[in-house]
Parts: structure tokens; sequence; C-alpha cells
């Protein structure tokens, strides 16, 4: 279990796929589903299709396009949304989710979701999941433009949101964007070692890691953030 001094924490910042929510659907989609609707389309070998769209994906890892279904649906020629739908029985909480999100917000602090899925996957898994009852603030990276992955979405979330970095709490699956949160200023971080709960846990280095936040939700609820401290 990572110590972490909760004492020290106001605002918890969340990443949602493979974070809030099993990363399952994500990499189904990506990796099997999409491409086989591809190959439906093209005629091409599954493999073929497959494997040039990981070139795809390669290409425009960390930007606003890998993230963005517009762009897949222009490139692609393809109705990403109704792609979706079709595996969407796959989108689905982690079991540890709800557990941890109820004693952060017992314990009086604010939490944001900081997702840099395009809107429409964000509508959608919250009509799944009803994510958004137990979560303070929704944000999608694409309001401005930039992905986690960039100072600047940093600099920008700082200023919508006004949190104290020395007092925040960031959550990711990703470690390539909480080191981008690291070098932003973000005092306390944490990885995910389970993001999809068909494959095994990883092992991380350089950053604290859990694999179930129910061996957190003590340690929180005995910290609760006081009025005085908050402000």
């Amino acid at each position: 279990m990572p110590f972490l001094p909760w004492n020290e924490i106001d605002t918890v910042l969340l990443d949602m796929d493979g974070t809030l929510l099993d990363l399952r659907f994500d990499n189904h989609f990506w990796i099997e589903h999409l491409p086989k609707k591809l190959a439906e389309k093209t005629g091409e070998p599954l493999e073929v299709c497959r494997a040039n769209m990981l070139a795809h994906y390669e290409r425009v890892s960390g930007k606003i396009q890998w993230y963005c279904l517009d762009y897949w649906a222009e490139e692609l020629q393809l109705d990403i949304m109704a792609a979706k739908r079709e595996v969407e029985h796959l989108i689905a909480m982690r079991e540890d989710t709800i557990p941890f999100l109820d004693a952060l917000h017992e314990s009086h602090r604010e939490v944001v979701l900081v997702t840099n899925a395009h809107p429409g996957s964000l509508s959608l898994k919250i009509e799944h999941t009803k994510l958004d009852s137990h979560i303070d603030n929704l944000i999608s990276t694409h309001e401005f433009g930039v992905t986690k992955e960039s100072q600047l979405l940093w600099q920008k979330l700082q200023a919508r949101l006004g949190f104290d970095p020395a007092r925040t709490l960031f959550v990711d699956d990703s470690l390539t964007i909480l080191q981008a949160a690291k070098d932003f200023g973000i005092n306390h971080l944490l990885a995910v070692s389970n993001p999809d709960s068909q494959l095994p846990a990883r092992d991380i280095d350089g950053f604290p890691a859990v694999s179930d936040y129910r061996s957190l939700v003590n340690d929180i609820r005995q910290n609760p953030v006081t009025a005085g401290r908050k402000e």
C-alpha cells in the first residue's frame, strides 16, 4: 500500500480510463474492434489493418488527435461513436472506484475528473457508469485543445480550478502523464498498476502505485479536510 500524506492533500485530480474505469473497453475497442471494422470496410486482412492502426496510433500518441473521435472518423471514414456502441457492454467501473470516491467525498476533498477522452467518449461512459454523481467536476482536456501530456494543459487547468499544486494529488495509469504532472509541480502522484482487468498488474518504477483503492480508504477517512486547512 503506498504511503500518502492525506493531511497534506485537499484536491484530488483523477484520470478516467484505466484509473476509475476498467481499461478493458478501450483496449478492446482500439486494438481489436476498430481494426476489425476497418477490415470489413476496406476488404484488407485484419492483421494488416491492425498493424496500420497501431502505427497510426504511435504517430499521434500524446497529441489531441489520438483522443479525438472526430479525427478518427475523418481519417477512417467510419462512425466512431456507432462503433463504440457496438461494444459498450464492456464499459465498467473498477470494483474499487466507488469506495474510493465515497471516502474522498466524506473527507471533504475536492474531486475532479481530468480526462483526455473526447466529450463523446466521456458522455458515453457517464451514461453507462453514472460516474458524474460521484465527482465534483468533470473536465475533458478537449476544452483546452491540449492534452495532459502538455505543460500548457496544466497551466490552463490550474487557472480554471485554482488548486494548490503542493496540496494536490493526481492519479493516472499513464506514467508519461504522471511525469508531466510532476514537471508542473503537482506534489502528490499515484500510479495505477492494474488499469486493465484482463491483463496482469505492471511493475511501476518512479511513482507510488496502487492496485486497489480500498487499501487507502481508512487513511483518507481518518484525515478529513478541515475548513481552515482548505482555505
